[in-house]
């Protein structure tokens, strides 16, 4: 793009045609551990929004944006779903608002709160500029909490805090505030704080305009809410969470910062203005209050995103790699008149075909225009554009710059593609997933559905990055992985209701790994001599251990030509084939780094197989001298009690090899943390309801990969029958 071009592109980002400028658009996603209130709260804001007409509950299963069967009957959500709605700031003179009267248009995102369902969350805060976390009141920050906070810190996404559930007994909003600023780290500043709570919340103190907002019991939608001044408690709390907060801003804004220096008036638009900058740089959160299920907060926690979370605008523009060259950089610059460039970040097939999720950094696009992939080299034309309304589907002529929407037409895209102008070609950063750790083997009840498995499948691991699909060459099973036994029950129920696939499966296998111990050198020979042509290769390397989650790292360093260079590919493919199926029970060799050293070569019979033969050979030979041990997945596990029922589940834990780490009261209930071996906590959910009457919970995410202790490495081999060699 000419210089002329790029100054045009600053200068007036906004086509003539789109509905609502960028500057008046937000990207927000919902997000938050399972059961904090993300679908209520986003049911709530489609209320007050004017989307929806009546407020949907998740427990009678008419959430909006929980539309799939299994998420209506389970309560819960396991597909994100985008929606779009606007928001106007009501007009006050009470209330200092820095859109009072303006119409936004904002585009939602409410994700699953399950850790089975993660990768719905990862690739929903690559694409959004901001999010709301939400936590509950009572239990504050959960494991998946802490989870999705990494993976809004890894996408650099500015946040705001919604403290929802405030009615339950034991919601305490301090103790909420001072976990997320202990456990996350976070520069928290409440901004709404709860009037009350439990039976006696009725409203939030607004701390920058220094005013009450009461909520009418009458009302049960909450639709209306008084302005009211402050009583003499609520008055001290305010002031002090003010100058709180302008003490934090000063520190974090350079602008208000200054003025505090220079001894100036600091009004409350200063505050307001200084709170959205130091949002927008991650320097600070927003804190907001209030009960979703009970109608109080909601609008003026509406208020704060539009207030403080970012515009696509507000945040740098998106850069990605040149195709042809890593180390040159390109801008997808935030304009409706710039060259086109998306992210494909998720895809679906429904009824009507298959729906390419995805977002737009610059530039715009038309029905019927193309589009062309960088990973694949290939131009393809657009059929359809889609906005989204949950599993509502509208048909638009053109999607432009910051917008989220979908395509149907394009085939060969995965997740995590570009899509782009070829004349201006770029890769932006795709989202990055975890590897499965729970597999199973599956089969058709009948013959006759065999194709249509393969083809449920297939589809299922395109949507899904974290579901992966193989063949055990061995059995000749069909092995499908995920992230955990939620994840592939809901596989399974996808199939038979959408693909009419019913299936027979196998107990649930672990994701085991292989590691060495210490450094070892390997040889291998392939020799073969049967008349004419035969086949050589020769290949001396040496292994050593990796950091935990390195994987696999090569590098080449023959010297002389003692392997040709022809050739030198040949070995580090036959290297990385060795990994796949390790010496103590043929699972994956991971976390180790391979030298190639040495080797020989026959002018005659020397050939790119025998070569890879021989790093094979090599790589076996090294992994008998270096010790291997078997690794398990480790469950990070926060049971959450009645105090009387502690002792029982500690038990417990320690019966299934646990580690307690630590245990803490909250009032009469006692939250404990463990590290739990996974292959352990099948079944985990009856036996806890069992062991407490019903009354705790809990939640695991995986945390590491640790040795198996000697005792189980024997069952495991034997009921594997041993490595590959």
């Amino acid at each position: 793009m000419t210089a002329v071009a790029e100054q045009k592109a600053v200068a007036s980002p906004n086509s003539s045609n789109r509905a609502f400028p960028l500057e008046r658009t937000r990207n927000i996603g919902i997000c938050a551990h399972i059961d904090a209130g993300k679908t209520t709260l986003t049911e709530r804001v489609l209320f007050y929004t004017g989307m929806v007409h009546r407020i949907g509950e998740v427990h009678d299963g008419q959430a909006t944006t929980d539309w799939m069967d299994q998420e209506r009957e389970r309560g819960i959500t396991i597909t994100s779903a985008a929606v779009t709605c606007s928001w106007t700031q009501i007009p006050s003179p009470d209330l200092v608002k820095l859109y009072d009267g303006v119409e936004l248009r904002v585009n939602i995102i409410d994700t699953p709160g399950h850790v089975d369902f993660t990768a719905e969350v990862e690739r929903s805060l690559r694409v959004l500029d901001g999010a709301i976390v939400v936590f509950c009141g009572v239990a504050g920050v959960q494991p998946q909490s802490e989870t999705v906070w990494r993976q809004a810190d890894k996408y650099h996404v500015p946040r705001i805090v919604f403290v929802n559930k405030m009615d339950r007994v034991g919601a305490d909003f301090g103790a909420v505030v001072a976990d997320i600023e202990e456990k996350l780290g976070a520069n928290a500043a409440p901004v709404l704080i709860p009037i009350g709570s439990e039976e006696t919340l009725r409203g939030q103190i607004d701390v920058i305009n220094h005013k009450a907002i009461a909520y009418s019991d009458d009302d049960m939608l909450g639709s209306t809410y008084q302005i009211e001044p402050l009583t003499g408690e609520q008055a001290e709390i305010a002031a002090q969470a003010y100058a709180d907060l302008v003490e934090k801003l000063v520190d974090a804004d350079e602008e208000l910062g200054m003025r505090f220096l220079e001894e100036q008036e600091i009004t409350r638009e200063d505050v307001k203005a200084a709170l959205r900058r130091a949002t927008i740089a991650n320097k600070i959160v927003p804190i907001c209050g209030g009960s979703a299920f009970k109608n109080k907060g909601v609008q003026a926690t509406l208020d704060a995103v539009v207030d403080y979370l970012p515009g696509p605008l507000d945040i740098a523009a998106a850069v990605g790699q040149d195709p042809d060259d890593e180390v040159v950089r390109r801008e997808a610059v935030t304009s409706d008149n710039a060259p086109f460039a998306a992210l494909a970040f998720k895809l679906w097939s429904d009824k009507f075909g298959r729906l390419v999720f995805f977002r737009v950094y610059s530039g715009m696009i038309a029905k019927g225009d193309v589009v062309y992939n960088p990973r694949t080299r290939k131009r393809e034309r657009v059929g359809r554009l889609i906005q989204i309304q949950a599993d509502q589907q509208t048909d638009v002529d053109s999607i432009y710059s910051g917008d989220i929407a979908a395509m149907v037409g394009v085939k060969n895209v995965v997740t995590g593609d570009t899509l782009c102008d070829q004349k201006y070609p770029l890769l932006l950063e795709p989202p990055t997933f975890p590897e499965p750790v729970i597999s199973m083997a599956v089969e058709p009840r009948t013959t006759a559905d065999q194709e249509k498995l393969a083809t449920a499948l297939q589809r299922l691991g395109e949507e899904d990055p974290t579901f992966v699909v193989k063949s055990d060459e061995e059995t000749g099973q069909t092995i499908i992985s995920g992230m955990g036994e939620l994840h592939l029950e809901i596989i399974r129920e996808r199939m038979k209701r959408e693909y009419s696939v019913q299936t027979n499966a196998g107990a649930p296998q672990i994701a085991y790994r292989e590691s060495i111990t210490k450094e070892a050198s390997g040889e291998g020979k392939l020799i073969k001599q049967s008349g004419g042509k035969g086949q050589y290769g020769h290949v001396i390397l040496k292994v050593t251990p990796g950091a935990r989650g390195t994987g696999l790292t090569m590098e080449s360093k023959v010297v002389g030509g003692t392997i040709p260079k022809e050739f030198i590919n040949s070995c580090l493919a036959g290297i990385k084939d060795a990994t796949i199926n390790g010496i103590i029970a043929g699972y994956p060799v991971v976390d180790l780094h391979v030298d190639l050293l040495d080797g020989s070569y026959h002018e005659v019979d020397s050939s790119e197989q025998a070569f890879k033969m021989a790093a094979i050979f090599a790589m076996k030979d090294a992994f008998r001298k270096a010790e291997c041990q078997l690794l398990e997945p480790i469950m990070a596990v926060e049971c959450t009690s009645p105090e009387n029922f502690q002792g029982d589940i500690m038990g417990d834990l320690n019966r299934r090899r646990g580690r307690i780490g630590s245990v803490d009261m909250r009032g009469n209930v006692a939250i404990i943390k463990a590290e739990v071996p996974l292959a352990e906590m099948f079944g985990y959910s009856t036996d806890i309801r069992t062991l407490s009457s019903g009354r705790a919970s809990y939640s695991m995410q995986p945390a590491s990969f640790d040795p198996v202790p000697q005792a189980v490495v024997d069952k495991i081999v034997e009921q594997r029958g041993g490595g590959s060699f």
